[in-house]
């Protein structure tokens, strides 16, 4: 298990994300989940942790699991990666996963948060060889400035007496745009350039989806149009709203309990929106295509019609049933 970090001065006052990627076994995955939700429980009340997510394989181009942890601080992370209770944990889950895990610190700032795809590089240079990595590091970074769809590049040095790895992530608006570059010849003879310094290499992609809702916006990243985010959140507010009236809040509330109807509107609402704040992440997995910001015009208008039909859908077939 590789563990790598921000560099040695970072200012800790920042929150940081400790990400995960790992490949479980595809006759596991359910022990996997109940496994990670147990280990919710106990990370929920480490000092300094802050929030967890979970991000199931969306396989051709995603294969591995991702656990987005964030903390408070870097001291506060990496006592929870060196904690007993994250060691018994991972001895019990050793059996579920097929190959190694990567598990990287990163300062928040260097994560996708509303970028579709992401790549996260790690690297072990070979002693000695680390200002002639640094060098072709720096010729790589300007080879990628000019890929199209890069939204981000950010480069983790290691940190002494935690971790040997660089970290490189990659951000892309699409995945077309992230294995174009991937597979590019510029890139390919570039690596190949870095393999007298290096002695190990390997890179995992993620589809992001390190976000509360929509998620906070990468730093320098446009922000998804407010008019998107509204329209994907009254997409999942009006059924959620309209099933708990029609089920619970008319014949449950107000007929057998009695409640005033102030009272359970209140209630309805006590319900709906923690529902909604659920349901909203994995709706705009469905629509990243069209949330990213910077989106040509037949893009914008398509994903617009295809909101506003799901609306006339929706209101059609509550209207039939009920």
């Amino acid at each position: 298990m590789s563990v790598a970090a921000s560099e040695p001065g970072a200012d800790t006052d920042r929150s940081v994300s400790i990400l995960t990627q790992t490949c479980v076994r595809p006759e596991r995955a359910a022990d996997f989940a109940r496994w990670q939700s147990e280990t919710n429980t106990l990370i929920a009340g480490f000092p300094g942790f802050i929030e967890q997510q979970l991000i199931p394989p969306n396989p051709p181009l995603q294969a591995d699991w991702v656990i987005l942890q964030r903390f408070a601080t870097l001291e506060a992370a990496r006592a929870w990666l060196g904690s007993a209770e994250r060691q018994s944990r991972i001895d019990g889950v050793s059996s579920m996963l097929a190959g190694r895990d990567d598990v990287h610190i990163v300062q928040d700032k260097g994560i996708a948060r509303n970028s579709p795809v992401s790549s996260v590089i790690s690297t072990r240079v070979l002693p000695g060889k680390e200002a002639l990595y640094r060098d072709w590091e720096r010729r790589m970074a300007a080879a990628q400035s000019r890929a199209p769809g890069l939204q981000g590049y950010r480069f983790e040095p290691p940190i002494p007496g935690v971790q040997e790895d660089c970290v490189a992530i990659l951000r892309f608006d699409t995945e077309a745009h992230l294995q174009a570059w991937l597979d590019s010849p510029e890139r390919k003879k570039l690596v190949d350039e870095a393999a007298p310094l290096t002695q190990e290499f390997h890179a995992r992609i993620a589809r992001t989806g390190f976000e509360q809702w929509f998620g906070e916006d990468a730093a320098g990243a446009p922000a998804i149009p407010v008019w998107k985010q509204n329209m994907v959140v009254l997409l999942l507010l009006y059924p959620v709203v309209f099933l708990f009236s029609v089920l619970v809040q008319g014949p449950l509330l107000s007929g057998f309990l009695g409640l005033p109807f102030a009272l359970a509107l209140f209630l309805g609402n006590v319900v709906s929106v923690p529902l909604v704040g659920k349901l909203v992440p994995l709706a705009s997995r469905s629509f990243t295509w069209w949330l990213q910001p910077n989106l040509d015009r037949n893009g914008e208008a398509s994903g617009a019609l295809l909101v506003l039909a799901l609306y006339a859908a929706m209101v059609l077939i509550f209207w039939r049933l009920f």
